[in-house]
C-alpha cells in the first residue's frame, strides 16, 4: 500500500451473508479506479479552484455562504451527508457492543483529544505566534491569532473523521462510538477548556452551533444510514449492500471535493490578501496534527491495540471540529478578527495534512502489526 489509492475501501461483494451480515461490518478490498488513485491531486486542484472561483464569482459564493443556521452552513452540511452516509452504511448497530474490545483505543483517543491537544496547541501558539513569528505578524492581532488556534484545537472533529477512518480501513463501530463519546464530552468540556487557556472568567459558547452540528453531522446521517441499511439487507442481503456501497463511493469522493471548492471559495479573499499570515499560522497547526496523530498511533501500538483502531484513533486525535471553531471565533472576536482567520487556516490545512497522515498510517501498517497484540 504505497499510495492513497490503496487506503480507500470498497466492500467485497458476497463478503457476508445472512446472519453474518449483522455480526460484523463488511471488510474492504484495496483495488481502486483512476479517480481514487489520484485523490491527493484532485484535492489540490479543488483548493485552487475554490480560491479562483471565489474571486471570479463572489456573488454565488456569498449567497451560499449566507445559507447558515446557527453558524452552520447548510450546503456544506448536505455535502458532508453525502460523504459520510456511505461509510455509516457499513455500521451494524447490533455489533456496537464489541467496541468494548477496543477500550485501549478509546482511552488513548479521549486522552489525546482532551488532555493533550488543546494544551499542546496553546503551547505551540505561544511559541510560534507569540514569540518566533511575532515580528512578522500584525502586533494588534497576536493574541487573537493564538485564541483562534486554541479554539481550533479545543473540539475534536465530528464529521470528517468518518472519511479519515474509511481511508485507513478503520473499524467503523469504534469510529462511531468514539465520535459519539467525543460529542458528549464536548458539550461539557469545550467551554471550560477554552476559558482556562484563554484566561477568561467566562466565555460565550455558541451552543446552538454545537448542538445543531451534532444533529446534522451525526444524528440525521446515522438514522438515514441505518434505515437504508436494513432495507437493503431485507431486500437483497449482503450482496445488495455491497453493490450499493460500491455505487456510492464516487458520490462520496465527489462530495468531499465539492466541499473543498465551497470552503475555499468562501475564504479565498482572505487567503490571497494575507499569504504570509496564512503560511505562518499553518506552521503550529501542522505540527500539532502530526504530533497528536503520532502520539495516539504510538500509544495504541504500545498498548497492543489493532491497526484498524489505531488508524482512526490517530486521525480522530489529530483532526479538528473546524465548523465549531470558526463559529466560536466569530461569536467571540468578530468575523474580521485574527481568531476567525486562524480557524479558517485550520480548514486550509486540515484536508491535505490529514491525507498525508493517512498515507503514513497505511504505509506503516506492517511495522505496526509486528508490535500489536490484536489484529483487525
Amino acid at each position: 500500500m504505497n499510495d492513497v489509492d490503496t487506503m480507500m475501501t470498497r466492500a467485497r461483494p458476497g463478503a457476508a451473508t445472512g446472519a453474518q451480515a449483522t455480526d460484523r461490518p463488511l471488510r474492504p478490498a484495496a483495488t481502486l479506479g483512476t479517480f481514487e488513485r489520484y485523490l491527493s491531486v484532485w484535492v489540490a486542484l479543488c483548493i485552487v479552484a475554490g480560491i479562483v472561483l471565489g474571486r471570479l464569482l463572489p456573488g454565488p459564493f456569498q449567497a451560499l455562504g449566507r445559507a447558515n443556521v446557527a453558524q452552520v452552513n447548510l450546503p456544506v452540511a448536505v455535502l458532508i451527508w453525502l460523504m459520510i452516509v456511505p461509510m455509516l452504511l457499513k455500521i451494524d448497530f447490533g455489533a456496537l457492543h464489541r467496541v468494548t474490545e477496543h477500550w485501549r483505543g478509546i482511552a488513548v483517543t479521549v486522552g489525546v483529544n482532551w488532555l493533550v491537544k488543546p494544551f499542546s496547541m496553546a503551547l505551540l501558539g505561544w511559541l510560534f505566534v507569540g514569540w518566533l513569528f511575532r515580528p512578522l505578524l500584525p502586533a494588534e492581532q497576536i493574541d487573537s491569532y493564538i485564541a483562534g488556534l486554541i479554539l481550533l484545537a479545543a473540539a475534536p472533529c465530528t464529521a470528517m473523521v468518518f472519511v479519515w477512518s474509511n481511508l485507513t480501513d478503520g473499524e467503523p463501530h469504534f469510529t462511531l462510538s468514539q465520535v459519539a463519546l467525543n460529542d458528549t464530552i464536548m458539550v461539557f468540556a469545550f467551554a471550560p477548556i477554552v476559558a482556562l487557556l484563554l484566561g477568561l472568567s467566562s466565555i460565550t459558547v455558541p451552543w446552538e452551533t454545537l448542538l445543531l452540528s451534532v444533529v446534522l453531522y451525526i444524528v440525521i446521517p446515522v438514522a438515514v444510514a441505518q434505515v437504508w441499511r436494513r432495507s437493503l439487507l431485507a431486500r437483497g442481503g449482503a450482496a445488495a449492500l455491497a453493490r450499493t456501497l460500491k455505487a456510492l463511493q464516487p458520490a462520496s469522493l465527489l462530495a468531499l471535493l465539492a466541499t473543498l471548492v465551497l470552503l475555499f471559495g468562501f475564504q479565498g479573499q482572505q487567503i490571497i490578501e494575507q499569504p504570509l499570515v496564512i503560511l505562518l499560522l499553518a506552521v503550529p497547526i501542522t505540527i500539532q496534527v502530526y504530533f497528536n496523530a503520532g502520539l495516539a498511533y504510538l500509544l495504541n501500538r504500545w498498548l497492543g491495540e489493532a491497526h484498524c483502531v489505531a488508524g482512526p484513533s490517530a486521525l480522530i486525535g489529530a483532526s479538528n471540529f473546524f465548523e465549531l471553531a470558526v463559529a466560536a471565533a466569530i461569536a467571540l472576536f468578530g468575523f474580521q478578527s485574527g481568531a476567525a482567520l486562524a480557524t479558517v487556516v485550520g480548514v486550509l490545512v486540515e484536508v491535505p495534512v490529514m491525507l498525508s497522515v493517512v498515507r503514513l498510517v497505511m504505509r506503516s501498517r506492517r511495522w505496526y502489526e509486528r508490535g500489536a497484540a490484536q489484529s483487525c
